[in-house]
């Protein structure tokens, strides 16, 4: 850093004001580049199985496409992360939606090619976008404090909203313009990918500055500096263990359930006699609960507290595998409302997760163990995606509803574990 930079950065460091100011900026930063990452996302989510299905000819691997941009996903996680925490957030995004956008790319390709082996490497490349869609919500957060974290993530989600609903009920004017440019028409939707996520990773190399997760870092040193005080104490590094176990855990289980009954439902739907048009709405409400509810969830995470909202989330998702499992295969109504319980459940475990995360790291470390804990949620994703094909071609569509429900109880001793740690800090603390 030269000088001038240097100086620049010192100018924020010292003033609280213009941290406030910075807060309020990266906020807006982060969640207009969350429009255009949402957009990105829904292709792969809404007609990434239907794809595979009608290049390969049969449904035993439909949940393919979703395991393969989840597991890539999971290796831009890591990259991404260890980017974000050499480099800046602004750097570590923008490289991980460039590389989205050149997945989509390929899928398109795959799809005018026939290629099987082209379209299951791009989707791997495709989860790229996905992975920094996700990790786009810690940038908010490196400069808020405890009382304001949730509601960070919140607002960063909150716009991806916009650009998630958007993208499924731009399937039927995607697939229009896509055949008539002589493409597939189920490709169209990765047209819009492609355009969203190099936009979104544009937006951020240029908007995003001075980058958050570096000046993070500039104030808790001089804090540091200026109290010299160590905080390593054997109680604090149990409590940041158990914290950073806990919301993952929260994440990871949450992330598996929602993956494995969203990918099969549209192969479901088709089964039934649904159409490409009714697909994408039952998605646009699945997609849309999973991000609109997010500044209401956050005030609660942060007043209600991580515990109560992650025992929320394994309820709702419960919930959610039930209706779906004993709605009528020929009832719209019903599979919206399933899947929009499913989208806002994992919308309650991954604020109150990613709240936990962000509560038990610095920022010396936090993007690195930040996006360590995304390929573990990446990984689970994948998992339950190629699962939940194998699933439903052996068994049916509602036996894999009624097992995820099953799962999300798994919550419960999760967050009974996290308390009884709780206890002993508190113990550890009147010793």
């Amino acid at each position: 850093m030269n000088n001038r930079a240097h100086n620049f950065a010192m100018d924020y460091v010292n003033s609280e004001e213009k941290q406030k100011m910075l807060y309020k900026r990266t906020l807006l930063m982060v969640s207009i580049s969350q429009i255009f990452g949402g957009a990105g996302l829904a292709a792969g989510v809404t007609v990434g199985a239907l794809l595979a299905q009608q290049m390969l000819g049969t449904d035993a691997f439909t949940g393919l496409p979703a395991s393969l941009f989840t597991l890539g996903s999971a290796g831009a996680a890591l990259i991404v992360g260890r980017l974000s925490q050499r480099f800046g957030r602004r750097i570590g995004l923008a490289a991980g939606f460039f590389t989205g956008g050149l997945g989509a790319i390929g899928v398109v390709i795959a799809a005018m090619t026939n290629s099987i082996i082209l379209l299951f490497a791009s989707l791997l490349i495709y989860g790229a976008g996905t992975a920094t869609n996700l990790q786009a919500r810690y940038a908010g957060t490196d400069l808020a404090n405890n009382k304001q974290r949730a509601k960070a993530i919140s607002i960063a989600m909150v716009s991806t909203t916009f650009g998630a609903v958007a993208g499924p009920n731009l399937i039927g004017p995607m697939g229009k313009f896509a055949t008539s440019i002589g493409v597939p028409a189920l490709a169209g939707p990765f047209i819009l990918s492609a355009t969203a996520f190099i936009l979104a990773g544009l937006f951020l190399f240029v908007m995003l500055n001075p980058d958050p997760l570096i000046m993070a870092k500039m104030i808790e040193s001089n804090k540091t500096k200026q109290v010299n005080v160590e905080n390593s104490s054997p109680i604090e590094s149990i409590k940041n263990k158990r914290g950073i176990a806990v919301g993952a855990a929260t994440m990871v289980l949450t992330q598996i359930v929602m993956v494995a009954i969203m990918t099969m439902t549209p192969i479901h739907m088709e089964h039934h006699g649904h159409g490409l048009n009714e697909v994408g709405i039952v998605i646009a409400f699945h997609i849309g609960s999973m991000y609109l509810p997010s500044l209401i969830t956050g005030i609660l995470v942060d007043k209600v507290g991580r515990t109560a909202m992650s025992i929320a989330s394994g309820a709702t998702l419960l919930l959610a595998g039930l209706t779906a499992a004993l709605a009528p295969s020929d009832s719209m109504i019903l599979l919206v409302v399933a899947l929009s319980l499913l989208g806002l459940g994992w919308n309650f475990g991954l604020i109150s997760g990613t709240a936990q995360i962000v509560d038990s790291t610095d920022s010396s470390t936090r993007a690195k163990t930040q996006g360590t804990v995304d390929v573990l949620i990446a990984l689970a994703g994948a998992s339950g995606g190629a699962l939940s094909g194998m699933i439903v071609a052996n068994s049916s569509y509602a036996t894999l509803s009624l097992a995820g429900g099953a799962l999300s109880l798994i919550l419960i001793p999760v967050v009974i574990w996290s308390r009884g740690g709780k206890k002993e800090r508190e113990q550890g603390l009147h010793m």
